[in-house]
């Protein structure tokens, strides 16, 4: 959430950040006038808890002194009363104060380009060459479908559409590269590996953002608990209500998770394919960091996940998104996009974000300065990749024309020195 007595004192500011966002700043505006009325309650509340205390002690002096003190014993039952009746009332408009607040989205970075969509995202760079192929490329599901390594009639009689089965080396495959990718951020990037719970409580969804605005896309359980959309939400709440150390900022980790998304508003998009799924793989990268720091930790962040794409040889490119496609609680997001041959086209294959101290508020991730004084953490995390959509640019980048697909040589040791994928592992 944002400082509000920041906000507060510069509504000016927050109001232009919500028009550069596509927002009008009608509930900014609302909470503006929500918390004057709080505050004024307040206010009123603690003149009247003074002017019990006042006269409670001139009770106490009046039976000292052997004078009647009924009248003041009936003031004091009255300011009581009125006391009782506007905690009561206070408690209501400050909870709704907070559940407003955490409606609001974070304000954007200065350097972030303004537009209205993705459409207004600015391209940062380019990397690799985009194969030529003699033949027309198919897309990964005909791929997968024709080596035998990708099942989606049955994962729909199990489970439903949008969901996958993958066979032999389908599923090698899957799990070569999330060890990969774990490998190269915990040995060359020096990230610490976690590997959290997939379900979490309602209060680390309302930590990193994803309560209450973004309910409909979640897959909700019992006992307060919710199906995690990334490893983003369990890893960075694993500090929630915490006071770390200055001296051991920056906090690097790295962790592997099942992903459960709803996709509540993609009707129509994706609907083949493994590109938008219900569950997929991903490995997530998360960083606690000073806030001076934290632009300099975005900028390592996105080579991090890039150099994945690197070693494998896929090509890419990186764009920063403007204002009007920021997600909700990004002051700042690079966008890294991979080649789909099939698609003729980049598709998003990680977001590496800069939240600055707007997760650390709702989770108060607090640390202690060297000189005592406490401050927010800034929190970033980016996808170290999405695992289901590497897979999908190896099958489209790396297939032949007789339906075989070429192993990357970084994921061969994986593969138990496998070099090609052929219709051999078909399922039968």
């Amino acid at each position: 959430m944002l400082d509000w007595k920041w906000a507060r004192e510069h509504p000016e500011v927050v109001e232009e950040s919500l028009r550069k966002r596509g927002m009008e700043p009608e509930l900014f505006r609302e909470l503006v006038g929500i918390d004057e009325r709080r505050r004024s309650l307040q206010q009123e509340v603690d003149a009247l808890r003074a002017e019990r205390n006042r006269l409670s002690k001139q009770i106490g002096q009046y039976k000292r002194e052997g004078h009647d003190p009924s009248q003041l014993l009936a003031e004091v039952q009255e300011i009581s009363e009125k006391v009782k009746e506007l905690e009561t009332l206070l408690k209501e408009v400050e909870e709704e104060w907070k559940a407003k607040l955490l409606l609001l989205p974070n304000l954007p970075h200065e350097s972030v380009p303004v537009g209205r969509d993705e459409a207004d995202n600015q391209e940062v760079k380019r990397w690799g060459e985009i194969p030529a192929f003699t033949f027309q490329p198919r897309p990964h599901w005909e791929i997968g479908e024709g080596l035998g390594i990708i099942d989606f009639e049955r994962a729909a009689k199990i489970a439903s559409s949008r969901f996958a089965v993958l066979w032999k080396a389908g599923a090698m495959l899957e799990r070569a590269l999330i060890n990969f990718m774990l490998d190269v951020h915990t040995q060359k990037h020096g990230y610490t590996e976690v590997f959290p719970p997939f379900l979490v409580n309602t209060q680390a969804m309302i930590g990193t953002g994803q309560l209450p605005k973004f309910y409909e896309d979640l897959y909700h359980c019992q006992d307060d608990l919710h199906l995690i959309p990334t490893a983003e939400v369990p890893v960075t709440n694993l500090h929630s209500n915490e006071i770390l150390r200055e001296e051991d900022l920056p906090l690097r980790y790295v962790a592997y998770s099942a992903c459960f998304r709803r996709e509540a508003g993609s009707y129509g998009k994706d609907v083949r394919g493994l590109i938008r799924q219900h569950q997929f793989n991903k490995v997530e990268l998360v960083k606690f960091t000073r806030p001076e720091e934290s632009y300099q930790e975005l900028e390592t962040l996105l080579q991090d996940a890039e150099e994945i794409l690197r070693l494998l040889g896929l090509p890419y490119r990186v764009v920063v998104l403007c204002t009007g496609d920021l997600g909700f609680a990004a002051a700042k997001t690079y966008d890294i996009e991979v080649w789909i041959p099939s698609q003729n086209r980049y598709r998003e294959i990680s977001s590496c974000s800069n939240f600055e101290d707007f997760q650390a508020r709702r989770a108060n991730i607090r640390y202690r300065l060297k000189n005592g004084s406490l401050g927010y953490v800034h929190t970033l995390n980016g996808s170290g990749l999405a695992v289901g959509r590497t897979l999908v640019a190896i099958l489209e980048n790396y297939q032949q024309e007789d339906g075989a697909v070429i192993i990357p040589e970084a994921l061969r040791p994986y593969m138990h020195g496998m070099e090609v994928i052929t219709p051999q592992f078909e399922v039968k």
